[in-house]
């Protein structure tokens, strides 16, 4: 009997370990310490990009190019090395996207996660990824209220949105209204505010569901990220690292006054 427990424990330790070694495991050494991530193995394109250009050393002294306290750090403009050195990299056969592989909810914006930077949705509306840039989520941690507080946010800016879009539509009867007849040109601007609630009304923006509320009430991220990045990796160890470099003072571009960089990526299985 006794040698059945232990057998059972064993199995079940063994499952254990193999469940935490899911994906691809890499070490991200920075000139602030190193990183240690996992690369998911349910964002397969994501995953063997990163690999092939790690391998190939094209992360190796890569800038930490953007940083924005709250948010992230981003990394991968092929364009900025340490000490303004010239780029060695042929970037001529980096002129491809990634095809999205958002898993939303299975991967939220939670401190920790890895994503795929991307261009706008009105030039990119497939929400298709850089193959070259990529940040480290490190966000903020939100109480209930707070968190209900920025969903009210988030719905009033998608009203925003939709009025700017009927404004622009409407731009030249607004012009000439506005000279021509001010009770017409209130009662138009009146209908296209309506409209707009209208439209968010009937398409608001996602609830947070239960995994949000708890991951970012006790972990913090970034719930606005959500759905519209592919999160392809997280950090399993160094987010204190991570953590000294979203502390490192930008100028108004969000640039780092001083040079944060990766060393290196290494593969590690």
């Amino acid at each position: 009997m006794r040698k059945v427990t232990y057998l059972f424990l064993a199995l079940m330790l063994f499952a254990s370990c193999s469940k935490q070694k899911e994906g691809t495991e890499v070490l991200i050494e920075t000139s602030m310490g190193d990183i240690r991530a996992v690369l998911f193995d349910d964002t397969p394109l994501h995953r063997d990009n990163f690999i092939r250009l790690a391998r190939e050393g094209y992360f190796d002294e890569m800038m930490w190019h953007r940083i924005v306290p709250g948010l992230m750090i981003q990394t991968g403009d092929p364009t900025l090395k340490p000490g303004n050195k010239p780029v060695a990299v042929d970037t001529s056969a980096l002129h491809y996207t990634v095809p999205q592989e958002i898993r939303f909810p299975k991967y939220i914006h939670r401190r920790g996660m890895l994503a795929a930077a991307r261009q706008p949705d009105d030039i990119n509306p497939r929400k298709e990824s850089s193959p070259t840039q990529w940040y480290i989520v490190t966000g903020e941690k939100y109480t209930a209220s707070s968190l209900a507080d920025f969903y009210q946010t988030l719905y009033q800016e998608a009203v925003n949105a939709h009025w700017r879009k009927l404004q622009d539509a409407h731009a030249k009867r607004l012009e000439w209204l506005e000279t021509h007849d001010k009770d017409a040109y209130y009662e138009l601007q009146d209908s296209i505010l309506n409209v707009a609630e209208g439209v968010v009304a009937n398409h608001p923006p996602r609830q947070f569901n239960e995994q949000q509320k708890r991951s970012y009430t006790t972990e913090g991220g970034c719930p606005h990220l959500d759905g519209e990045y592919t999160i392809f990796g997280q950090v399993i160890k160094g987010m204190d690292v991570v953590e000294k470099i979203v502390n490192v003072p930008t100028d108004d571009r969000e640039r780092p006054l001083h040079e944060v960089y990766i060393k290196k990526v290494t593969i590690l299985d």
